[in-house]
């Protein structure tokens, strides 16, 4: 049972530069707009778009939803700091927060390797794909994501609520994650750091060496590098910045590294936009005997 005498946190947020706290607060909105609008666009599409029912894009559409679920894990509460002169969070939304971004790092690490595998069998074996890639194992390695993604975040979860703090309750950081909340512990966290160890052997090396020669992983590097070594050896300045990478950055940039590069998603992308832009006109101009221009285009063409 958790001991704990502290019930709220204090962040000191990503730099500890007042004067840039309005520079970084526009900055952070504009990077979860864009995850947002990225990755929701590509769930609309592929949701939409009967010719990419097929499994790569099934994995997209699940990086997708873990991208948004991990942004917004982050970023709403970083913002809030930003605007305000207390930045804190309760023990029980710093757990809260712990858990969902615990969840969203197994899954995405997890399924980069099920995207890897994806493409290895469609290049490998493609007169064989549809049988190797059938509905049936597509569901069978999602559920293989999500079992090891909610294992994972419940050991590191539960790890944490058995520690004790008892002061100082100041997180060095923008975030809850495990190895600022480790310093803190009034209590041993040697299982917790043999546990962070194993995981990130598991997951973090193992998936690498499996996808190292599909994916150049920023990503997977920046993981490494945080979770394998002791609370001991934390850097707090340096490694709030590796962190920024791959909770802030990796969300916004993989709707354009995995998916909006793809031309079969820009067509499903621009004909769920046409669809909407013609659904908006009818419905606010129908008593106007004007046909939109793109309309007028499209039978031109």
């Amino acid at each position: 049972m958790n001991r704990s005498t502290v019930t709220t946190f204090i962040m000191t947020g990503l730099l500890d530069q007042p004067q840039l706290q309005s520079l970084l607060f526009i900055l952070f909105l504009l990077i979860y707009i864009l995850a947002l609008v990225g990755n929701l666009a590509i769930i609309v599409a592929i949701f939409a778009n009967p010719k990419l029912h097929r499994p790569m894009y099934f994995f997209l559409f699940q990086l997708a939803i873990v991208d948004i679920v991990c942004a917004s894990t982050i970023i709403p509460h970083m913002l809030r700091n930003l605007a305000s002169a207390t930045k804190t969070i309760s023990f029980s939304g710093c757990v809260t927060q712990l858990y969902s971004f615990t969840w969203c790092l197994g899954a995405e690490m997890v399924l980069f390797t099920v995207m890897a595998y994806d493409r290895y069998v469609a290049v490998c074996h493609p007169l064989r794909y549809s049988i190797m890639m059938s509905k049936s194992m597509c569901l069978g390695l999602s559920t293989v994501v999500i079992v090891i993604a909610v294992v994972n975040s419940c050991i590191h979860t539960g790890l944490i609520l058995r520690l004790t703090f008892c002061g100082p309750n100041v997180i060095n950081h923008f975030f809850c994650e495990i190895p600022p909340l480790l310093v803190l512990s009034c209590s041993p966290v040697w299982i917790n750091e043999i546990m962070v160890f194993t995981a990130d052997i598991f997951l973090a090396m193992g998936d690498f060496l499996l996808t190292c020669l599909s994916y150049l992983s920023l990503y997977y590097s920046t993981v490494i590098y945080t979770y394998i070594r002791p609370a001991s050896t934390y850097s707090f300045k340096r490694d709030k910045i590796v962190a920024a990478l791959y909770t802030l950055v990796t969300p916004t940039l993989n709707p354009m590294v995995y998916t909006l590069r793809n031309k079969e998603v820009k067509v499903a992308i621009k004909s769920v936009l046409l669809l909407l832009t013609n659904r908006l006109w009818h419905r606010n101009f129908k008593h106007f005997h004007i046909k939109p221009k793109v309309l007028e285009s499209h039978d031109s063409a």
